[in-house]
């Protein structure tokens, strides 16, 4: 069984997203943002890996793109022959 990370990365968004919300709507209702501060963290720990795996999938389109203009760039044209120096 191969292991799907896009339903680990909503998994972890969705979680985020209610542990904020909830905490959001205690500290409104309690009025103490101090007591409820690990739910915040709760959500932060959430948000951090997703931010993570973002910046490495961006790296590493932008890691193919460059590779991709090198190539362009290395490749030989075909019927130009570079001119020789007379010595």
């Amino acid at each position: 069984m191969k292991f799907d990370k896009s339903l680990l990365k909503t998994v972890f968004f969705a979680f985020g997203v209610v542990t904020f919300v909830i905490a959001t709507y205690q500290t409104v209702l309690q009025n103490d943002l101090v007591g409820n501060y690990w739910i915040y963290m709760i959500s932060l720990g959430c948000w951090l890996p997703l931010q993570y795996w973002r910046r490495q999938e961006a790296r590493r389109a932008k890691e193919i793109e460059v590779a991709k203009q090198v190539a362009a760039l290395n490749k030989p044209t075909a019927g130009k022959k570079s001119p020789k120096k007379k010595r």
